[in-house]
């Protein structure tokens, strides 16, 4: 769906881009990281045709952003920051004025009008005036101006930005149900918000894509070593003795035992060890009261990516 190859921008003497590649599939969820100046906003705005690379080459379903621009754009949906609203519209005046910019007959931009009414939630408030609604319902207005023409790819910039936890919430539900017919890339500067909802991230710092892979596959590689958090009744001595002779642990740490008999240790592996260590403390009768397996969050996993 998307392929960017070797992208590169100069402004005068800065080097905003650096050889930037990567690829988004259909059907993805692509979550687009990276702290202010790394090179982000550039990148999203050349996706969109907004401004032109210095040199490399970005695909958008197979049309060149930059040789064919209208075929390309037709492709896109995008939702900036702060949505492109007219707040004395009423929202299907907006959404009609939309569709007939971007060149859609009237027959089918009101079958599409209908359509995203439904998938939006949007059917109640369609002869509002814009300036009368919350931030939520604007947001998904936003949304909705993107989602007219059906374009196969949706690019949304900081599209939960100003909501509360409750329209974030809802506004997450609406983009996994968009998943189905569209690909979309995301940038957020709330990271367990990409985390929700992205089935793969890219992180740019300086201009230079730094990481391109699942959340969890990039926890678990700058990680390396897995921890296991246990919780066992049994006295501290047998339970470290059991423990030792599991294979593949690396090294324990324990901690002090409670009240109530149980022991809280943590091992360190480069492998899963949950069953191996199920089956050792079941052997020495000695019951689990929680096993848990650590991961680093998506926080830690963004500074050290980003770290100088």
């Amino acid at each position: 769906m998307v392929k960017v190859k070797n992208l590169t921008k100069t402004y005068k003497k800065t080097l905003a881009l650096d050889e930037v590649s990567f690829s988004v599939k259909k059907g993805e969820i692509t979550g687009f990281l990276g702290a202010n100046g790394a090179g982000k906003s550039t990148t999203m705005n050349i996706l969109c045709g907004y401004i032109c690379p210095t040199a490399g080459e970005v695909l958008i379903n197979d049309f060149n952003i930059m040789e064919e621009a209208v075929q390309a754009q037709r492709c896109i949906g995008y939702l900036p920051e702060h949505p492109p609203l007219y707040d004395d519209m009423l929202v299907d005046e907006y959404l009609d004025f939309v569709a007939r910019l971007k060149g859609i007959d009237q027959e089918q931009a009101n079958l599409e009008r209908e359509q995203i009414y439904v998938s939006l939630h949007l059917s109640d408030i369609r002869f509002r005036l814009i300036r009368n609604l919350s931030k939520g319902y604007k947001q998904r207005i936003g949304l909705a101006q993107a989602l007219v023409g059906a374009p196969p790819l949706l690019i949304l910039d900081e599209p939960t930005s100003g909501l509360d936890p409750r329209q974030i919430l809802e506004f997450r539900s609406l983009l996994l149900g968009l998943k189905h017919k569209h690909t979309i890339i995301i940038s957020s500067h709330i990271l367990s918000e990409i985390q929700s909802v992205c089935d793969r991230l890219l992180v740019i710092h300086e201009g230079r894509i730094v990481a391109n892979d699942t959340p969890a596959s990039l926890s678990h590689t700058l990680q390396g070593e897995e921890q296991l958090s246990l919780r066992v009744r049994g006295d501290q001595e047998s339970v470290q003795r059991v423990l030792n002779k599991v294979e593949n642990v690396s090294r324990i740490e324990d901690r002090v035992c409670d009240e109530e008999g149980a022991c809280e240790f943590i091992l360190y592996s480069d492998t899963d060890i949950r069953e191996a260590v199920f089956h050792a403390l079941s052997h020495a009768n000695m019951p689990i009261l929680s096993m848990a397996r650590s991961h680093m969050s998506l926080e830690d996993v963004f500074l050290q990516l980003t770290q100088k």
